[in-house]
């Protein structure tokens, strides 16, 4: 047996001890969705979040990384410590929900479900502190910042993992369009990278009837944009994926005037660092080798953002025997894929051993619309999965 091998599970009263008081987490929940707060400013989810934690016994400690905090548990004499994390943080994006416990923070909304995450992971906290099922310690990350990938950076930064040693550390995310408390496990790359380049493209204005007394730099982007997919289908290998999505272009106002400069917004997603490279090498390159070909100049602002998420694979196999054991082989999604969205738990892979799995959000809007809701249907089966990974992997 090794340090991932679950033991056999014959009963599960977990279910009816969250049951018990579900409700008030569910209201819980609700609370926090109608206060939603943006990245580094989640001042008072996260008292709120140490004010319980802190009643129900776990040692809390605050102001990581700003708003972040970790709560440690420990229980029996096991050497064993898990981390588990959840996100905080909303988004800049008006909520069109109608819903009683819609936002009321003109123009922020948790349009990606961190209310529910920091829900489910308070849900499993109080079970534990409740049941003290376990054997070691066990500590959970509350980070901000995650939509702009600087909050799980900032905390490895400032010693997470030296001042909360942990064995493994796990977390989630809810999906939409996957069953709900459906599961989804994923080993290796899960989750692509993300890096974003502002580039402009400098020409000479004109008069749109002297086009030659000019240098468009238009038609320098309007090339450019088509060539971008020349990279995915020419450079990157068939059997590699590659991500180039032009998102944003601004150029001139008047419809007969030839405009000065072109500025183009980009964003780039790869699973691999090579392909990730292959990109950071190859767009500024074919920027400026296009530009030049009209006469025009390309400067180029290219930026890394996220890595790729790369799950352990002992430990993504680990969660998949847990979810398995404690809700049956029906409740996994057997053909779950990676996902081209990003995600900054990945610094913490890099920096800790894991793993990253999914759970069903049901037939909801997608994440990051303005009609998103988290489905509190899931807050259950979800926390009873944390609540059995903890007791398996403390055991």
């Amino acid at each position: 047996m090794n340090a991932f091998t679950p033991p056999l599970r014959l009963e599960d009263p977990v279910e009816q001890g969250i049951a018990a008081f579900l409700p008030e987490i569910v209201a819980l929940r609700h609370e926090l969705h109608r206060h939603p707060e943006l990245a580094f400013q989640e001042h008072r989810t996260s008292k709120r979040v140490a004010e319980l934690l802190a009643s129900w016994g776990y040692e809390v400690a605050t102001g990581i990384a700003g708003t972040g905090l970790v709560a440690t548990l420990s229980n029996g004499g096991g050497g064993r410590r898990l981390g588990i994390r959840a996100d905080m943080d909303a988004l800049p994006i008006t909520e069109a929900t109608d819903l009683a416990y819609a936002s009321e923070t003109a123009g922020v909304m948790h349009a990606c479900g961190h209310d529910g995450h920091t829900a489910i992971l308070l849900a499993a906290a109080r079970y534990l502190a409740q049941s003290r099922s376990f054997n070691g310690t066990l500590r959970l990350i509350f980070q901000p910042a995650e939509e702009i990938g600087a909050g799980a950076r900032r905390m490895i930064s400032e010693g997470l993992f030296e001042r909360f040693p942990v064995d493994a550390v796990f977390g989630l995310h809810n999906w939409p369009g996957v069953p709900a408390g459906q599961f989804g496990f994923v080993s290796g790359a899960a989750m692509a990278s993300v890096d974003q380049a502002d580039i402009r493209i400098v020409g000479r204005g004109g008069h749109g009837a002297e086009p030659h007394k000019a240098v468009d730099p238009v038609l320098a982007s309007a090339t450019f944009i088509t060539a971008l997919q020349s990279i995915v289908a020419r450079n990157v290998d068939p059997q590699d994926m590659a991500v180039v999505t032009v998102g944003s272009i601004h150029a001139g106002s008047a419809s007969n005037v030839i405009p000065e400069s072109v500025e183009l917004k980009l964003t780039m997603r790869a699973f691999t660092d090579t392909v990730r490279e292959q990109l950071r090498a190859r767009i500024p390159a074919l920027a400026r080798a296009q530009a030049e070909s009209f006469g025009a100049v390309a400067e180029v602002d290219y930026r890394l953002g996220f890595p790729a998420l790369i799950n352990d694979g002992d430990a993504s196999e680990f969660a998949r025997k847990v979810a398995r054991e404690t809700f049956g082989p029906a409740q996994i999604d057997a053909g779950f894929r990676p996902r081209t969205a990003s995600e900054d738990f990945a610094f913490m892979l890099q920096a800790q051993t894991g793993a990253y799995l999914f759970v069903g959000n049901g037939d909801t809007a997608p994440l990051h619309s303005a009609r998103y809701d988290f489905n509190d249907a899931i807050i259950a089966p979800a926390a009873r999965y944390w609540v059995r990974l903890t007791e398996t992997f403390l055991h």
